[in-house]
């Protein structure tokens, strides 16, 4: 075999070895044969909540062993391959071989990367919102560009993605939204594009066809498990009703149904506007509670915490993600410096190398200066 593929097989099983120590192999396979005495007691869905969570914790448990045991035997195939090739002198074996262990070396290494996602709530469902910034139709432009580029990307992990707000640019585009991600590591992968997004283009506005920078800002906290108290004073808050506007589409509700919950010691101001003001009422306060407890966890986090503080005012000076569409075309990513010219699949939802080499940086310890600083 090839140096270079055994280069190749000594990366893989490094990714294998990560993915054992994550999962504890050694009491892996014992842990799942207790879930699975507990899923058979029919006494369990007597506290769904309870059980959600075993479902979950057992689900999880059990793709991370079937991930391992796949990756491994796929690797063990195409080195026997190899081998056989080598042997009755199969050039043509030993290639498909080859190229089919440095695809599986970037798909260990993406699992590699997935199983450091143990932060607290890493694995919960999230919110994100997107706001537009100064700029008017501009950034409003953006802001919905922006939106689409994420529902794109969360539907193509086959995430479910729920509209929670959406209040509509004057000319175009979104003034903000709001969206519900439901997935396994929702929150843990969209957590790393918190933070203000500028794009350079020439503007469809301007009839003297000028370049413009526009600023939209992305916002993504956790959803709050059911089981996670999160105690919101009464007297903290002003819920008022308001008939939602849009400019036209099933997410428009033209009753006043419309919730927005604002807590006072905070600031924080969340809303939902679906048909029904009672189930607008239960999303906002979940909605509210996630962000208390996103809060909370950005005191308790540092690499979380240091997110919180990138994010900053929509403009100059804090954005964590250039998109330039004119004068050429680049996406870079100001904390890694990763950057690729394939703007538009980045705009149709193309995102994991931007996610995955954050998550690396966090993993690694480096400072987002550090980062930058880095050619």
């Amino acid at each position: 075999m090839r140096a270079e593929i055994q280069t190749v097989v000594q990366e893989i099983e490094k990714s294998l070895e990560l993915l054992r120590q994550r999962m504890d192999w050694e009491t892996a396979k014992h842990r799942l044969e207790e879930f699975n005495a507990r899923v058979e007691d029919p006494n369990l869905w007597d506290d769904p909540t309870k059980a959600q969570k075993l479902m979950r914790e057992r689900q999880s448990l059990v793709d991370a062993i079937d991930t391992h045991d796949a990756i491994n035997q796929e690797m063990s195939d195409n080195i026997e391959l190899i081998e056989l090739g080598e042997m009755e002198e199969d050039d043509e074996v030993i290639s498909e071989a080859e190229t089919a262990l440095k695809s599986l070396k970037e798909k260990a290494a993406a699992k590699e990367l997935e199983a450091l996602l143990n932060g607290e709530a890493d694995a919960n469902d999230t919110f994100l919102e997107i706001n537009a910034g100064a700029g008017g139709t501009e950034s409003c432009d953006w802001a919905s560009m922006l939106a689409r580029m994420y529902v794109r990307w969360a539907e193509k992990r086959g995430y479910t993605v729920e509209l929670q707000s959406e209040s509509a640019g004057e000319e175009a585009g979104i003034k903000s939204a709001a969206y519900k991600i439901s997935g396994h590591n929702a929150y843990g992968w969209l957590k790393s594009e918190s933070g203000v997004h500028r794009l350079v283009r020439i503007s469809p506005y301007d009839s003297a066809a000028k370049r413009h920078t526009s600023f939209s800002s992305v916002w993504v906290y956790p959803v709050v498990d059911d089981d996670i108290e999160i105690e919101v004073n009464p007297a903290d808050i002003r819920i008022d009703t308001y008939r939602s506007s849009g400019a036209g589409g099933q997410h428009v509700n033209t009753t006043d149904s419309a919730v927005r919950i604002t807590h006072h010691p905070t600031g924080i101001v969340v809303t939902s506007s679906e048909k029904s003001q009672h189930q607008n009422r239960d999303i906002a306060m979940k909605a509210l509670k996630s962000r208390l407890y996103q809060m909370e966890l950005d005191r308790r986090t540092a690499d979380i915490n240091a997110a919180h503080e990138a994010k900053g005012d929509a403009g100059w000076g804090n954005q964590i993600r250039s998109y330039v569409l004119q004068p050429y075309q680049m996406v870079k990513d100001l904390r890694t410096n990763v950057e690729t010219s394939d703007t538009k699949g980045v705009l149709d939802g193309d995102l994991d190398q931007f996610m995955a080499a954050t998550l690396a940086m966090n993993v690694s310890g480096k400072s987002r200066a550090e980062a930058q600083g880095e050619d």
